[in-house]
């Protein structure tokens, strides 16, 4: 048997705590000492980088937070500037909700490089896993919060049993693991009137699966240009599933607005605080002036956020189960979505699909339901 002891379980007074298995464990602390959660996230965005590259055949990562991505990418065909592909894949990841994944758990589809070693030591996280490091890339990492930054290299090659178990209440679950493949011919039920589906956003829809996949039940995620857009996590309602990550849609979309790119920040106000100020601003709530050089900027209005939120187009929705009334794809149409890809088998999926055709959507049947718990 080998075993990682762990800081604690779940909060600080849960001890003693530990990983382990009858084998040899997959992965190896490089630095830092993981907490429950910790490996957790690590895990789970482990395999959803993993799965993402797989399926773009492009550099793929995660940023997770309490076992849910707050946001995933993978590279760009064409990666423009001078970030290495892997790094333009963690900033898009990042971009996707900069305030969420605030002290977030990183996972990489490759080996990490120096590039992406320094972005990942000027922002606020807890760790990275990744399947190896350069010489350099090590060496920024460890010295990290002075050497107790949590780096991990998980064996790429791992596979674990098809049969998983846990443990709640003293209740032993046993379940075959979820290994459904996130492949295109999940996307051939096409049931809309409107059965154009481009590559691209085939692409797209195919990323929210596999997202979707590893995000806490219910879940909806939207995806544009191979970058989760939102996330909606964890509700019991999937109609709030839906408005929460077209909530997030929406900010990812104005905080690209003209007047938001250029606000007045100081100089060297960090990057945390800009992203809260950004928020606040955007949500309407009194700003501190001392964020800002000269005088408070004056908040969007409704008619200036209208015409830009009407500019969004072109985006992917996936949900993990079906939806039982139209009104999730009413609330889609408000965030651009032009593609869904859902389980169906609703007994109102004639409403579904009605709401899809009044908007001129293309919506996919899969068949396939990815609760995540």
């Amino acid at each position: 048997m080998t075993e990682l002891h762990l800081k604690y379980g779940l909060n600080p007074h849960q001890k003693p705590a530990r990983v382990f298995r009858e084998d040899a464990l997959p992965l190896t602390v490089e630095s830092g000492r993981p907490g429950y959660i910790n490996l957790m996230d690590a895990l789970n965005g482990w395999q959803l980088a993993r799965e993402m590259k797989r399926i773009a055949s492009r550099p793929a990562a995660a940023s997770f937070k309490h076992v849910s991505p707050a946001g995933a990418a993978v590279a760009r065909e064409v990666v423009v500037g001078r970030h290495s592909p892997l790094c333009q894949a963690y900033l898009l990841a990042r971009d996707s909700d900069p305030m969420s994944s605030f002290g977030d758990f990183i996972a990489l589809s490759d080996e990490c490089d120096e590039d992406t070693a320094n972005v990942i030591k000027r922002e606020v996280s807890d760790g990275v896993i990744a399947p190896g490091y350069t010489k350099g890339a090590l060496a920024i990492l460890r010295a990290k919060r002075d050497g107790a930054y949590c780096t991990l290299r998980i064996d790429p090659d791992y596979e674990p049993e098809p049969i998983e178990r846990r443990q709640v209440f003293g209740v032993t679950f046993e379940a075959g693991r979820n290994d459904a493949p996130i492949t295109p011919n999940l996307l051939d039920n096409i049931v809309s009137i409107n059965k154009t589906l481009p590559d691209r956003a085939a692409a797209d829809l195919l990323l929210s699966l596999a997202i979707l996949k590893y995000t806490q039940s219910n879940s909806v995620c939207y995806v544009k240009d191979g970058q989760a857009i939102g996330v909606g996590a964890g509700q019991q309602s999937r109609i709030h599933c839906a408005r929460l990550a077209g909530d997030k849609a929406d900010r990812w979309w104005l905080r690209r607005h003209p007047r938001v790119m250029t606000l007045p920040f100081r100089k060297g106000l960090p990057r945390p605080e800009r992203n809260n100020a950004i928020d606040l601003y955007l949500g309407g709530e009194p700003l501190d002036p001392s964020l800002f050089v000269g005088a408070v900027p004056e908040p969007l209005t409704h008619v200036e956020r209208g015409e830009w939120l009407s500019q969004l187009n072109g985006v992917s929705l996936g949900s993990d189960a079906y939806f039982p009334f139209s009104d999730n794809i009413e609330r889609a149409r408000r965030s651009g979505v032009r593609y869904v890809a859902e389980p169906g088998g609703s007994r109102r999926d004639a409403d579904v699909i009605a709401a899809c055709d009044r908007h001129d959507m293309t919506l996919c049947f899969t068949g396939t339901r990815l609760f995540h718990h």
